[in-house]
């Protein structure tokens, strides 16, 4: 019979694992005696847990389904609104513009111009098939019309529409070397087209050109020669297009160059006058000066903030304490990279209604609705730059460009906006911190930064029911505690809105969060200032809705007919004319089966949706509160008066502070006092 022996000594063994305390069971107890027997053994218990996780997995799907499905009752409750008006143009419409009673699109083979009354076409203009990829208009009064286009060179085509003809006046970037050619990035016409502003970029640098437009001497011209604009017409296309079949597309340029600049000689119109040229901010480095008062003869009379460049730190020193904070942080700062000697080569920049923030003489008299100066922040710079219009006509620009005032701010700005009476100015920064000034008053309304984390897209200011009444009497007479309402989409897709009243704390509400389905993310947002409160949202698949901010409903939705779809919603083409109150939109055909198939499309259906008549005006009551008026059109008593009530009325929210602000300073003025007192004793001990 064989024996067998331990080898080893005998040992306590180890626990089994039915023993072993699990992190889901650490606050376990047993309700039921009778379970301390039913301990399942492995790898029963493994499949339970499986069997378990797959019932939560199921649960997790179906209340999320459940959501969609509520989400989509609310949407079958909103009403759809179906267009009222269509017509078709030939080639692709790139983008849309309203001016007055005109509409003017852009078109891969030129521009053409519809009357918005009855959709007609009223003139075109496709000299060399020049294909327009954006499109800015202003009217200047006396049915005449400034319009700005960039073309997919970037080339930037001033024209003046009057009536059934276009007048080109000039290329504002144009040049004889091809190769030193500049294309623009973006164009920006100011309301009422006064002036215009073009961001350009070269090989190696970019840069902002202000022009003035002299709408008075065009209008004068105008009236004197009646007939020029039906013989300067643009209405050589079939010669055009046989002489220019062989040409390459530089070469194609230059002969439209050559044919329209025998139109301008003819014309004799006054051309546009460069005013300002603003560069990006050069990167700060270490001091020049030898001593202090060569900085001092550099600095201005001190009364406002630089950029920075006149200072006294050596490299060496910004180097040394370079050195010291990679040091201290290097495992948080692993993962950035260096870029601070780059030069940014993108700005942003809005036209400023006359304000205190931008202060002139006496001698100058001050138009409330011409702007009075620029506001421009580069990307990755923070600060906002403003720069005065009010200045001497020279035959050069300065180079070396400084500004009239520098609002730095925390972080770098991410985005700005400006309402559309130029009195409010906001600021987000990449900390997701959000600055509303009131330029008029001199000071922010508020500074707030969403709850979480965000990267701000595009910021617009609402139009309140003030705004939207049809009275509009002088400061003073307006309600006693307006609201101001700004809406932030970040990158994410979701949609906040910043409430800032004048007396009490700003409010930051969550209208639209990020959905799941990445389909269902807001792409653009747009005010519609015809109804306070109103917003257009697009989304990323299709869907174009009307949504009143108070109480982040839907009220609507504009459906296209079934055979079209909103044509690239990621970017939709659209146009809102308040004048008439409708919402302009592109729609192509559904079946496309790719992107170069829509570039071919051979025609682009545009489609009206006139809000009066659809059952708007109940979802968006008006409210009995008046707009201000500019404060240019009050005498400087009434301004002081003005001034002094704002004033009043800002204080009524810095007394409720007070008694928490001084409660605050007493227990820290206490809590010192006591730290001093114990350091005291522990000095007189022996």
């Amino acid at each position: 019979m064989p024996v067998y022996i331990r080898k080893h000594p005998l040992e306590i063994p180890p626990p089994s694992e039915k023993d072993w305390l699990k992190d889901d069971e650490e606050n376990f107890f047993l309700q039921d005696p009778d379970q301390m027997l039913d301990v399942l053994p492995q790898p029963f218990r493994m499949i339970n847990k499986l069997v378990m996780l797959v019932f939560e997995n199921a649960m997790e799907i179906i209340e999320r389904r459940e959501t969609l499905q509520e989400a989509q009752k609310v949407r079958i409750q909103a009403t759809k609104c179906f267009p009222t008006a269509e017509f078709q143009v030939t080639g692709r419409a790139n983008c849309l513009a309203v001016s007055g009673k005109y509409l003017f699109v852009g078109l891969s083979v030129g521009l053409a111009v519809f009357k918005v009354s009855d959709c007609k076409q009223a003139c075109a203009w496709d000299a060399a098939k020049t294909e327009v990829c954006a499109i800015h208009a202003s009217d200047l009064g006396n049915e005449h019309h400034a319009l700005l286009a960039v073309d997919e060179m970037g080339l930037v085509w001033l024209f003046c529409f009057h009536k059934d003809s276009f007048l080109f006046i000039k290329n504002l970037n144009e040049m004889e070397d091809i190769s030193k050619r500049s294309t623009c990035v973006e164009v920006v016409l100011s309301q009422g087209g006064d002036y215009a502003g073009v961001l350009l970029q070269g090989n190696t640098e970019a840069w902002l050109e202000i022009y003035q437009l002299p709408k008075d001497s065009w209008l004068k011209e105008r009236e004197n020669s009646p007939g020029a604009a039906a013989e300067l017409a643009f209405r050589e296309r079939k010669s055009s297009q046989t002489s220019m079949k062989s040409l390459e597309l530089y070469g194609e340029r230059s002969a439209e160059m050559e044919s329209v600049s025998a139109n301008k000689a003819d014309a004799k119109l006054a051309l546009p006058v460069l005013l300002l040229k603003v560069k990006p901010p050069k990167p700060i480095t270490g001091s020049i000066f030898k001593s202090p008062l060569d900085a001092l003869m550099k600095v201005d009379d001190g009364s406002i903030f630089g950029l920075g460049y006149n200072h006294l730190i050596k490299d060496s020193q910004w180097e040394q304490q370079e050195a010291i904070f990679h040091s201290t942080y290097q495992e948080y700062l692993e993962a950035e990279t260096e870029s601070k000697d780059e030069i940014p080569r993108h700005a942003t920049f809005h036209f400023l209604l006359p304000s205190r923030i931008l202060q002139v003489g006496p001698e100058v008299k001050l138009q409330p609705a011409v702007p009075a100066g620029i506001s421009v922040h580069w990307d990755g710079s923070h600060n906002l730059c403003l720069y005065s219009l009010n200045r001497p006509l020279k035959e050069k620009v300065d180079a070396d460009l400084k500004p009239d005032v520098v609002w730095p701010c925390a972080a770098p700005i991410a985005s700005s906006a400006v309402s559309s009476c130029s009195r409010y100015l906001a600021l987000a920064c990449e900390d997701a911190t959000i600055t509303i000034w009131d330029k008029h008053l001199g000071y922010p309304l508020t500074v707030t930064a969403l709850l979480k984390e965000h990267v701000i897209r595009s910021m617009h200011f609402l139009q309140s029911a003030a705004a939207a009444s049809d009275q509009t009497p002088y400061p003073g007479t307006d309600p006693a505690c307006p609201t101001v309402q700004l809406l932030v989409l970040c990158t994410d897709g979701s949609l906040y809105l910043v409430a800032a009243p004048r007396a009490g704390k700003s409010s930051v509400t969550l209208l639209a969060d990020r959905p799941e389905d990445p389909k269902l993310a807001i792409s653009t947002v747009a005010p519609f200032l015809a109804f306070p409160s109103a917003a257009l949202i697009f989304s990323w698949d299709g869907t174009v809705s009307l949504m009143d901010t108070a109480t982040s409903r839907i009220v609507c939705y504009f459906n296209t007919p079934p055979s079209h779809a909103v044509a690239s919603p990621w970017q939709p083409v659209f146009t809102v004319d308040t004048a008439d109150q409708c919402l302009i939109l592109r729609g192509d055909k559904q079946p496309q089966a790719s992107v170069l198939a829509q570039r071919r499309a051979s025609h682009s259906s545009i489609f009206f949706f006139n809000f009066n008549s659809y059952p708007l005006k109940e979802a968006f009551p008006r409210e009995p509160a008046l707009p201000l008026r500019s404060l240019q059109d009050l005498p400087w008593i009434e301004r002081c008066n003005v001034f002094l009530r704002d004033w009043q009325q800002s204080l009524l929210g810095i007394k409720e502070q007070m008694p928490e602000c001084w409660s605050r300073l007493q227990a820290h003025a206490a809590a010192m006092d006591k730290e001093r007192e114990e350091k005291v004793r522990e000095q007189q001990k022996p």
